[in-house]
């Protein structure tokens, strides 16, 4: 009679250790070491940027979307130090251009001399001030279609920015928005949190337009608990 080898346990882990341990573990299995990624954020973190920007392996999803649909033409709304840029550049199909929208001049800057440092000067612009005047600015010069749109800014006008990313869409275009669970907080139909209340907005937004259909999902992991929404264009703007 054979005795079964006992299954191995994994050490006790409390909930979060355990969400970090396994972001750990799909990072070291599906991401390469990337100089060029890590430069672009000790840059950012030198130069005092808020620690906001994408997890990589959100940008490597941002990059393989950007990469199934074959896109010529990305629009990134919340440049920040351009890390989630270079990933959405990278998934450019050859000759495509990503237009990146930044409020704040010291944030353009380093952005602009990361996409430097990376080789990708030639493959985004980096627009300043504010995303509602540019998209606006961008409809007027009928610079869409975009295939692709990432909205990681401001969370209050998340519905302003989805709306004018509709109308800069053709049909099959994508929406990807970031931060669209904040730890649970979007559940709070109270709150008089101007995030909560602008992400809920857009929420009811993106459920009653007939011009798209959405999903979202949560993420646990190191930057904690959120998520993103994906919508897609079904009819013409």
């Amino acid at each position: 009679m054979t005795q079964e080898t006992p299954q191995e346990k994994p050490p006790h882990k409390t909930q979060d250790e355990k969400w970090l341990a396994v972001d750990d573990y799909i990072v070291e299995s599906f991401l390469d070491e990337d100089p060029v990624l890590e430069a672009a954020q000790a840059a950012c973190d030198a130069a005092g940027l808020p620690q906001i920007q994408v997890a990589p392996l959100q940008g490597k999803f941002l990059m393989m979307l950007a990469r199934a649909l074959n896109a010529l033409k990305i629009l990134e709304v919340g440049t920040l130090g351009g890390y989630s840029t270079i990933w959405l550049a990278r998934g450019l199909a050859d000759g495509g251009h990503v237009t990146t929208l930044e409020l704040d001049p010291h944030h353009a800057e380093v952005a602009e001399r990361n996409f430097e440092m990376a080789g990708l000067e030639g493959r985004i612009t980096v627009q300043r001030g504010p995303a509602l005047k540019s998209m606006a600015a961008l409809h007027a010069e009928d610079a869409g279609p975009f295939d692709l749109i990432f909205i990681d800014a401001d969370k209050p006008s998340t519905p302003d920015y989805f709306e004018w990313a509709v109308k800069l869409c053709r049909v099959g275009s994508f929406i990807v928005v970031d931060n669209v669970v904040r730890e649970g907080a979007i559940l709070a139909a109270q709150s008089d949190n101007k995030h909560v209340k602008g992400l809920r907005a857009f929420y009811a937004q993106a459920a009653a337009d007939p011009r798209v259909t959405a999903t979202a999902f949560q993420t646990v992991g190191h930057k904690g608990h959120d998520g993103l929404a994906i919508v897609q264009v079904t009819q013409a703007r």
